[in-house]
């Protein structure tokens, strides 16, 4: 690295202003600030000094998205294999590898469409690249099916980049989750590629690997049988530990729970969020079970699905989740209470999840501004009663 950073210091000058390649200023300070420490830091107006910072935490997080990304990539193959009747005689590492062919191309198209409009619109506005689709770059691909076109995946990264984050200032002042929106396109834009029986197992081998499978060949997820009447095969412990069809990083009960420990352990999510989207949903399934009004136990609605992703991972966005310590509770109690209620009411959207947070990071505004109001009322009084 100390040969890398030499390189980078001796081409600086071509790159500031008046050097030849002026024009490309915030692309070299990126790739600076991805490669190496920066070396600006703030002259004034920093009132809390950390060890930590927006690149630390956006890699902390991918870090913690792994377990999920690695065990998709192996469910996909088991998808696969089990839907061909070759299960048996297919192996661990043959799953995997063709799990990793199947979302390589999607993580790639996320990542270039994505980054290429930051880099153009930081160019453009004369800004510094910001770290922010680091994260939204790899949930994007773990949250759709694995059939998902590429071409539809370009369409959805563009349109939430720029109509979701770019114009509302880039990366800390967008009010919607990056990764919710895209998600949000493609559902409401190709309902037909996100939902049904034929998008969530890879039917076509991958360079000799895989199976591909008969055209007239479906397989719906446990939710979306269960919201046509029908009954699931999917046993708890299949639940739980993920093998089943869904979202290519979503089915994993057990691998999104390391992830949540990685970042309650960095600081990075907040306890208060991901637990109260916890204890809305389970209020809410159990009042729906009480009255008979779901044919699934109160448990079954939490490890099925994108609930659990959805907590651990796109709820907990700093950015567009509540910020104040009671808002929090409320905040998260809203997007659990939310996904269930629209997962039973709603037969024709049998997930939820996605919406709850939307309509999270809606009012999570306000939920701050009247928590924040709440205490000024409260102060004011305790000040007049003295």
């Amino acid at each position: 690295m100390s040969g890398l950073k030499k390189y980078f210091d001796q081409i600086k000058p071509l790159f500031e202003e008046g050097g030849k390649w002026h024009a490309f200023q915030s692309i070299y300070d990126g790739f600076g600030s991805f490669l190496f420490v920066p070396e600006t830091t703030s002259k004034s107006g920093a009132h809390i000094h950390d060890a930590i910072d927006s690149k630390r935490i956006m890699s902390m997080v991918v870090i913690a998205l792994m377990p999920a990304l690695l065990f998709g990539m192996y469910n996909i193959g088991y998808q696969n294999a089990l839907a061909a009747g070759k299960l048996a005689e297919t192996s661990f590492m043959g799953m995997f590898v063709f799990g990793l062919l199947a979302i390589l191309p999607k993580i790639l198209v996320s990542y270039i469409v994505g980054l290429g409009i930051e880099f153009a619109w930081a160019q453009w506005k004369h800004e510094e690249i910001q770290e922010g689709y680091l994260v939204s770059g790899i949930i994007i691909p773990l949250i759709i099916p694995v059939n998902t076109p590429l071409w539809m995946l370009v369409l959805a990264i563009a349109f939430s980049v720029i109509f979701v984050k770019e114009i509302w200032g880039g990366t800390g002042m967008n009010i919607f989750n990056v990764a919710v929106a895209a998600r949000m396109f493609l559902f409401f834009s190709y309902p037909s590629q996100m939902t049904g029986d034929k998008v969530w197992v890879a039917q076509d081998s991958i360079f000799g690997l895989g199976y591909t499978l008969p055209e007239t060949f479906t397989e719906a997820t446990p939710l979306g049988l269960i919201s046509q009447g029908l009954n699931s095969n999917a046993t708890l412990s299949d639940m739980i530990l993920g093998f089943i069809p869904g979202s290519i990083g979503e089915t994993s009960v057990v691998a999104i729970a390391i992830g949540a420990v990685i970042l309650l352990w960095a600081g990075i999510a907040s306890w208060k969020t991901m637990a109260s989207v916890f204890l809305g949903g389970i209020a809410m399934a159990l009042l729906f079970t009480a009255t008979g009004s779901t044919p699934i136990a109160w448990y079954e609605h939490i490890v099925l699905g994108g609930f659990c992703f959805g907590a651990v991972f796109m709820a907990t966005d700093p950015v567009t989740s509540a910020r104040t310590e009671t808002g929090k509770w409320i905040y998260g109690f809203l997007i659990g209470a939310v996904a269930i209620i629209v997962r039973v009411m709603n037969p024709g959207y049998p997930e939820g999840m996605m919406l709850a947070i939307f309509f999270g990071n809606m009012f999570a505004p306000l939920i701050d501004h009247c928590v924040v109001e709440a205490n000024i009322s409260k102060r004011a009084k305790r000040a007049t009663n003295k």
